[in-house]
């Protein structure tokens, strides 16, 4: 009997399998963010080394865009618009693409193809690809500004979720001490990814003037909702399997956790994204 490859396999969160209206709304906010993430990056005449054709590669490749659309659906959630959050929402994305190229990289993971297309390092070059990170990473911090009296704050959040106590942290701990236990895996997997999942639903609130105590809430909904998500993601890697059964179990549970959060506020696309994650699990 043939055995499939789950890495072959339509991925666990493949925004088609959302329910109709969530998949409208990621669509929307996929569209929104590449659009002004396009906008921002697009390479002038003057490129040394194609290094802003490289930001722009890494950040406007294929991709859910689940990051950005967590943090304007926040900020909707909190009374907000769009059009206030769309600075946090193109600069975490911006962010998160500096990881991937980061992480790509010969002395990281040596990655050559990320989403059917040749990695930053084999389409520019190791050194540009380098550059393209710090770029992107410098670029997210200056778009954050834009958000006027509020930016002082998402930058301080920002800067904790990317930083060395956290998604930092959780890249470290994968490359020197693979965990081997559920509880450790979720503790990597809260700096690794939880981190940017947090910072997203932070800095929606952020942007929508929010109140402190809706701050915290909604990163600890992004932070259930992270973790859950790269349960996920290892099921469609086929990584650490022998813990898929218990890793499933708890991507409901943290769904659930995440749901709870959600109280009091108009909080129908986060509602229907953790929602969505748990039936998946």
């Amino acid at each position: 009997m043939t055995t499939l490859d789950p890495r072959s396999a339509p991925p666990t969160l493949d925004p088609r399998s959302a329910p109709p209206t969530l998949a409208a709304f990621l669509e929307e906010a996929r569209r929104i963010v590449d659009a002004d993430l396009a906008r921002r990056l697009a390479p002038g005449k003057d490129d040394p080394g194609r290094l802003a054709e490289a930001m722009c590669y890494a950040a406007t490749g294929p991709g859910k865009r689940l990051r950005p659309a967590i943090v304007l659906a926040a900020a909707e959630a909190c009374g907000g618009s769009r059009a206030q959050a769309l600075p946090a929402a193109s600069a975490i994305e911006m962010l998160h693409a500096y990881t991937l190229v980061h992480d790509d990289l010969p002395a990281m993971d040596d990655d050559d193809e990320r989403r059917g297309r040749p990695t930053v390092h084999i389409a520019f070059g190791e050194a540009i690809a380098i550059l393209a990170g710090d770029g992107l990473l410098t670029q997210a911090f200056a778009t954050l500004a834009e958000l006027g009296p509020r930016a002082g704050d998402a930058v301080r959040v920002l800067a904790q979720r990317a930083g060395v106590h956290e998604l930092l942290a959780g890249q470290a701990i994968d490359l020197t001490s693979p965990p081997q236990d559920l509880a450790a895996i979720e503790r990597m997997h809260a700096a690794k990814t939880g981190a940017l999942f947090a910072a997203s639903a932070e800095l929606g609130a952020i942007a929508a003037g929010a109140p402190r105590e809706t701050c915290v809430a909604l990163g600890r909904y992004g932070m259930a909702i992270g973790i859950a998500f790269q349960h996920a993601d290892d099921r469609d890697d086929a990584e650490l399997l022998e813990h898929a059964a218990a890793a499933s179990a708890r991507m409901k549970e943290l769904c659930a956790q995440a749901r709870d959060e959600l109280r009091g506020l108009s909080a129908g696309a986060l509602d229907e994204l953790a929602g969505w994650i748990a039936s998946r699990a």
